[in-house]
């Protein structure tokens, strides 16, 4: 393994660029310099899946922690291309507690749930109930991408999103992303919560200023939400 681990960082030092680096940093707040190289994501793209043809992926997945921002976000795209439910789940329990920005959270996109959506919902909930943010933020953003829609949509699910402790910027971030795509998509459903207003005043608010910026609201609709801002 530490072959591999030492002949990836070279091959991602060669694809390096330093301002693209600099420029990411400034996006992702909180990563140490001397953990990103700077490696655009189609090269890590084209790199994760080469990885994946060759089994060698396999190996980086076993890796934890890694030490490079670059080596997560092959870590997320690898583990997004698997198969199987279940080892998904588990690679994702292995994972989860080593996200620490926004970008790596995000990314995640496992294939593999789309086989399982009467299961998966509870285990979205136990991400939700954990303690670490971008693990909450990962299953506040399954949540949306998976359960907004019909068939699979139940007014039960604004209850669990709106369970998620506050206070923490990017998980409230995510709640009004969220929340702003649920007045979308299931619009009748979600706007009782903002005229009683049940959710925190930070979210509140930002999830009124995300849907006014969304084309999929209508002009009407964003007249009257904008009548509903919490004021302080």
């Amino acid at each position: 393994m530490e072959e591999f681990l030492t002949a990836l960082e070279k091959r991602l030092s060669e694809m390096a660029d330093s301002g693209y680096r600099d420029f990411q940093l400034g996006l992702i707040p909180g990563i140490q310099p001397e953990t990103m190289v700077g490696v655009r994501t189609p090269q890590l793209r084209r790199l994760a899946s080469e990885l994946r043809k060759s089994g060698q992926g396999k190996t980086l997945l076993e890796a934890l922690p890694h030490g490079f921002y670059e080596e997560n976000i092959l870590h997320g795209l690898l583990l997004s291309q698997l198969s199987d439910y279940e080892e998904t789940v588990a690679e994702l329990e292995r994972f989860l507690p080593y996200v620490d920005n926004w970008a790596v959270c995000d990314l995640l996109s496992p294939k593999a749930f789309r086989s399982r959506p009467h299961q998966l919902p509870e285990q979205i909930r136990r991400w939700m109930g954990s303690s670490h943010p971008y693990t909450i933020r990962f299953g506040l953003g399954m949540l949306m991408s998976f359960y907004l829609d019909e068939p699979y949509f139940d007014p039960k699910y604004l209850s669990w999103a709106m369970s998620v402790p506050t206070g923490e910027y990017y998980v409230d971030m995510m709640a009004a992303w969220y929340f702003a795509t649920a007045l979308a998509k299931q619009y009748d459903a979600v706007l009782p919560l903002l005229q009683e207003r049940k959710l925190d005043r930070w979210v509140h608010n930002k999830t009124i200023q995300k849907a006014v910026e969304s084309r999929r609201i209508t002009e009407e609709q964003k007249t009257f939400l904008r009548t509903l801002r919490w004021k302080a």
